[in-house]
């Protein structure tokens, strides 16, 4: 099945460069192209696209306006938001996650990175690699990290209690940046397995994607990364 993928970008030249490259592929094909925000929106549901690459600083609309209407929108469950930044550590990465991002991915990547994301992204899975983890937990640090009194804290805390011990911890895995192969080998059970437990947290949690439980698992207080 071919990938519908929509550009959002406001840098012609690089939406040329993301369309020429991806449109080299077999599977996948670009089916849209906008300059801003609200354009990619209103052309997510039109061309119906399955993976959005959205830049998170764009004029009017930015990024992370237009990934949380995408995310808030029921028509538009189905789409996938990769968020591209100059920097993996970009401001507003933690924002964009909560947003409903299923990933970020830096603007210097790889041809093949770029194109693995786009699809581990409609696979259904969450791009975030060891590296982006570690600029998220240093990002949700700077913001303040977890907040114990907080009404988001508490109302993961109680979600939190209907996870079996085998669920927290692969949730607890999973905030480390690790995938499921590396879980499965850590636990010794197999990847299958991991990917049960990590869809049960999911649907426990209420988390969007793979990518949202990362938030979570931090913002609940389940995870408290140590600070150099």
């Amino acid at each position: 099945m071919t990938i519908r993928v929509l550009l959002a970008d406001d840098q012609t030249l690089l939406r040329s460069a993301f369309r020429v490259l991806v449109d080299s592929e077999p599977d996948m094909e670009v089916v849209g192209e906008a300059a801003d925000g609200a354009e990619a929106v209103t052309l997510a549901r039109s061309v119906k696209a399955d993976v959005v690459l959205m830049d998170i600083r764009m004029p009017g609309t930015d990024g992370l306006a237009a990934t949380r209407m995408i995310s808030a929108d029921p028509e538009l469950t189905h789409v996938r938001v990769v968020m591209l930044t100059t920097f993996e550590v970009d401001e507003y990465v933690v924002q964009s996650l909560r947003a409903g991002a299923s990933g970020f991915l830096g603007k210097g990547a790889e041809p093949d990175e770029l194109l693995n994301a786009i699809r581990i992204a409609a696979a259904g899975e969450a791009l975030l690699s060891p590296v982006a983890t570690k600029g998220l937990i240093a990002k949700f640090l700077a913001q303040g990290g977890t907040s114990d009194d907080g009404p988001e804290s508490q109302a993961y805390s109680e979600r939190l209690d209907a996870l079996t011990g085998r669920e927290r911890e692969v949730l607890v895995l999973v905030a480390g940046g690790h995938s499921n192969d590396e879980i499965a080998e850590r636990l010794e059970v197999s990847p299958l397995t991991v990917k049960t437990h990590v869809n049960r947290a999911m649907a426990k949690l209420g988390a969007r994607d793979r990518a949202q439980l990362v938030v979570i698992a931090y913002e609940s207080g389940l995870v408290r990364p140590r600070v150099e």
